[in-house]
């Protein structure tokens, strides 16, 4: 995947939205106020940070040498993947989905019903 595939895939997700808040060339991905992706062109490689489960980073940072401790986040929650074509498209979707997921998650109760309501538990939980 490159950067406009994963660009279009994380803002397909139910109600995401991009933000520059921190620098014009950094786009943060959010459901809510909340941020669930990151997206840069560094030396002309895009990467991208992702939530994750503590536990599955540690392995994914070990199987896939593209998916390093999150760059600029917290490193047990967080991973970098530099999208250099070394990862199957069906992986970096499904990490995507889980990032996504586990920030709905965290949402208050309120604005989680909200979306599951209008979205369906499928859709924000895959």
């Amino acid at each position: 995947m490159n950067r406009e595939s994963v660009r279009d895939y994380l803002l397909g997700k139910p109600e995401a939205w991009e933000d520059f808040p921190f620098y014009p060339d950094v786009a943060v991905m959010k459901i809510g106020r909340k941020m669930f992706a990151t997206l840069v062109d560094q030396d002309g490689i895009a990467r991208m940070n992702l939530k994750c489960d503590p536990d599955e980073a540690l392995i994914l940072r070990d199987i896939f040498p593209a998916v390093l401790p999150g760059y600029h986040m917290n490193k047990r929650h967080w991973n970098t993947v530099i999208l250099d074509g070394s990862m199957p498209r069906g992986e970096i979707e499904r990490m995507i989905d889980n990032s996504y997921s586990l920030v709905v998650r965290g949402l208050p109760a309120r604005e989680r019903r909200a979306l599951e309501i209008r979205h369906g538990k499928s859709k924000l939980y895959p």
